[in-house]
C-alpha cells in the first residue's frame, strides 16, 4: 500500500483520466486509495476531478471521518470505506457518472447481465469471454449508511463478490488491488455498458 504522497499522485492522475473519458462531469465522482497505515486517501467534496491537485485529496479513517479538522470528504466516503472494510485486498476505489451507467441503471432491475464479452476477463476468475456476470444495481439513497447496509446485505456471506456495482440513475463503483487494476476494471465495464446501450438503441 502507498504512502499519502504517492496516493495523491495516483488519485490526481486517475481524475484526469476519468475526466478525459467524460465519466466525472462537473463535481461528480470520487476516487480513493487505501494507505499503508490503514487509513484512506480520498477526494475532497465538491472538486472537479479533472482539475485535482494534492490539496484536493484528504485522509479519512475507515469509519469515513476526516483525520484533519476542516477537511470535508465526499458525502459518499462511507461507500468507499465499506468496500475497504469488506475486502482487505481492495487498494483503490473509483466512482464515476458516465452516460451508459446512468441510463442503463435507470432501465435495469436488480442487475445488468454482461455476457460473451472479451473484456469480462477484467474480472477475477474469468479467463474467457465464454462467461456471464450479473452486475448489481442498487436503488440510490441519500442516506449513505442505509445504502451501504443494502449493499452489504446483497454481498451477504458470498465467498466471491464482483468488484463493482451500479447506483440507479447515479453512477458506478469499481475497485481493485491498486489504482491500475481499478482503472482497468472500470474501463472494461464502461466499454461493455456502452456496447449494451448501443445494442438497445439499434434494436
Amino acid at each position: 500500500m502507498p504512502e499519502l504522497a504517492e496516493a495523491r499522485e495516483a488519485i490526481v492522475a486517475a481524475g484526469q483520466r476519468l475526466d478525459r473519458f467524460g465519466w466525472v462531469p462537473a463535481t461528480a465522482g470520487n476516487i480513493s486509495v487505501r494507505l499503508r497505515d490503514g487509513t484512506v486517501a480520498i477526494t475532497r467534496s465538491g472538486g472537479h476531478k479533472g482539475f485535482l491537485d494534492a490539496d484536493g485529496v484528504i485522509r479519512v479513517g475507515l469509519d469515513g471521518r476526516s483525520l484533519r479538522e476542516g477537511d470535508r470528504p465526499s458525502a459518499e466516503t462511507g461507500l468507499h470505506c465499506g468496500i475497504y472494510r469488506r475486502f482487505p485486498e481492495a487498494g483503490a476505489v473509483l466512482h464515476g457518472h458516465s452516460v451508459p451507467v446512468t441510463v442503463l441503471s435507470r432501465l435495469a432491475g436488480e442487475s445488468i447481465r454482461l455476457e460473451g464479452y472479451e473484456l469480462l476477463k477484467a474480472f477475477p476468475g474469468l479467463a474467457t469471454h465464454a462467461a456471464a456476470v450479473e452486475l448489481p444495481v442498487f436503488d440510490n439513497d441519500q442516506d449513505i449508511g442505509r445504502l451501504q447496509d443494502a449493499v452489504e446485505t446483497r454481498w451477504g456471506g458470498a465467498a466471491s463478490v464482483l468488484p463493482g456495482y451500479l447506483l440507479r440513475g447515479h453512477g458506478i463503483y469499481v475497485w481493485g488491488a491498486d489504482m491500475p487494476q481499478a482503472l482497468m476494471r472500470l474501463e472494461a465495464v464502461e466499454f461493455m455498458l456502452r456496447c449494451e446501450l448501443e445494442a438497445r438503441r439499434l434494436s
